[in-house]
Parts: C-alpha cells; sequence; structure tokens
C-alpha cells in the first residue's frame, strides 16, 4: 500500500476528475451534500470558506498491489481508508471516496478538506513521513503485499530493463562509501560500464537532474532509486565534503597530539617550571 498526498486550490476539478472517470466508483463521503456535483463542490467550498487558505484541497491516492486485488472488496478498501483518515489527522473533516478501476492494480481517491468542520487548519507537518509510516503499519496489519527490499530481489531472475537497473543500483550503492564528490562516482561507474549524463535546465549550466546508461538502457536517478536522485547524491557529497573539511590537518593532528601530551604529564606531575 502506499500513498500519494497532492495538495491544491481547486476543489472542482479533483472532484471532476475522481468521479468524471468512466470507471469511477463512488465508496463514500463524510459531511458532504453528494447528490451532484455542484453540491459536492458547493460543500468543500462552504467549509474551507471558514478559514480561507491558499490550498485547501488534499487529493490522496491510495495504491494497492495487483497481489491483493482479489481480496480488496469495497468494504475491505473503505476499513482501511477510514483508519488511514483517522491516523494522519483526517477523521473530522469532509471527504469524498472514490474507487478507480483503470488500472490493473486496485486504487482509492480521497478527496479531501484541510480545514475541519469548526474552522481550523489541518496540520500538513512531517505529513510525508507519517504517510509513509501509516502505510507501512497499515500493510502489516492488514496482510497487504509489500514488494522485497532491493537487497532482496533475486538478480538472476531478473529480465531487461529490470536486470540493468539493478546492475546499476548494486554499482552506485558499493561505489558511494568510497566516492567523496561526483568525479569519484563517475569514474568508479565507468570503470564499470555505466555512463553518467548531467541533465541541465533549459540552456543554462544548472544542473537539475542525473542519468545512468548501461547496456543500452538509460535511466533516471531517482528511477533507479529514490536515494539516488540529483539532489539527494549532490546532498550526499556535500555533506562528504563537509566532514572532510572539518578533519584537522596532518600538521595540525601534531600539535593536537602534543598539546595532549604536555597536558596529560601536567596533569600527572604537576607545574614542574622552577621559579
Amino acid at each position: 500500500m502506499i500513498g500519494k498526498i497532492v495538495q491544491g486550490a481547486d476543489f472542482r476539478g479533483v472532484v471532476n476528475y475522481v468521479l468524471q472517470k468512466p470507471d469511477a466508483e463512488p465508496l463514500g463521503s463524510r459531511g458532504l451534500r453528494n447528490d451532484s456535483i455542484d453540491h459536492i463542490v458547493d460543500s468543500f467550498r462552504m467549509q474551507a470558506s471558514l478559514n480561507p487558505i491558499a490550498k485547501p484541497v488534499a487529493h490522496i491516492s491510495l495504491d494497492f498491489s495487483v497481489q491483493d486485488k482479489e481480496r480488496l472488496t469495497n468494504r475491505m478498501m473503505m476499513q482501511i481508508a477510514d483508519e488511514y483518515l483517522r491516523r494522519m489527522g483526517y477523521g473530522d473533516t469532509q471527504v469524498l471516496i472514490v474507487r478507480h478501476n483503470d488500472r490493473e492494480h486496485p486504487h482509492l481517491h480521497l478527496v479531501l478538506n484541510r480545514i475541519d468542520g469548526n474552522g481550523k487548519r489541518i496540520t500538513d507537518r512531517n505529513e510525508r513521513i507519517r504517510n509513509v509510516k501509516v502505510c507501512r503499519d497499515l500493510s502489516n496489519k492488514y496482510g497487504l503485499y509489500i514488494a522485497p527490499s532491493k537487497e532482496n530481489v533475486k538478480r538472476h531472475r531478473l529480465q531487461e530493463p529490470d536486470k540493468t537497473k539493478y546492475e546499476i543500483y548494486d554499482a552506485i550503492r558499493n561505489a558511494l562509501p568510497r566516492c567523496c564528490n561526483w568525479n569519484d562516482l563517475t569514474s568508479a561507474l565507468r570503470k564499470q560500464g555505466i555512463d553518467t549524463e548531467f541533465k541541465h535546465k533549459g540552456l543554462t549550466s544548472t544542473i537539475e537532474g542525473v542519468k545512468f546508461t548501461k547496456n543500452g538502457y538509460t535511466f533516471s536517478g531517482s528511477k533507479v532509486d529514490k536515494a539516488f536522485s540529483y539532489s539527494k547524491l549532490n546532498r550526499h557529497f556535500a555533506q562528504t565534503q563537509q566532514r572532510i573539511s572539518q578533519q584537522p590537518t596532518p600538521g595540525k593532528r601534531m600539535k593536537m597530539a602534543a598539546d595532549n601530551y604536555r597536558s596529560a604529564f601536567s596533569g600527572l606531575y604537576g607545574d614542574n617550571n622552577p621559579n
């Protein structure tokens, strides 16, 4: 089970999207006059007007694995959605819950008001972190399928392009502890037949992405793994450089050692200066 959260300003747009798909299956709502799309939108807007904010809409999709498709009845999905909402702090606000059947895997769309019935703004503090934890907890509680981690994937069973993607993943993961910057990483990967390409913003010199290529297959860093996006790898190297800069130079280490030596013996024997 994976939750994806998007905030927005327009109730009309998201309500139209979730209800007007040919396969849309409304499962329930709370706090809404739901006999028409216009009335649903008006209900959302009226409550949001109690405390106007730039983005009063929360649109959450809950995606489940295709392996759970036979188990996930509408009733079970509603039960999971209700518990998810309560644990995320959306238990006392307006919500519209719609199931879509346009993909192989089951998924729900939740449209929520970020202003509750008392006019209080529902906090989104650490929302994405809390979302990951709640999804993991509910997956365990309801026995939902959890994809194995990359470390547990049986490499010999993979077909292309996944085979190459995992080869790139393993290469980056193993090389990073020995790399202090991008040059180190690109050099290490080149030795394993992996080319690194940086994506620039328009015609500027500003780098906004990275791609890795092997065996004729190219993947963005984030597609290899979320931890290997350009921004996260760049942050990793910046932190590495900061740690290196804080380490004392050889000369400084020798002086510190001498000072510690003198300090230790001074403490043992006291002040031996003849006066």
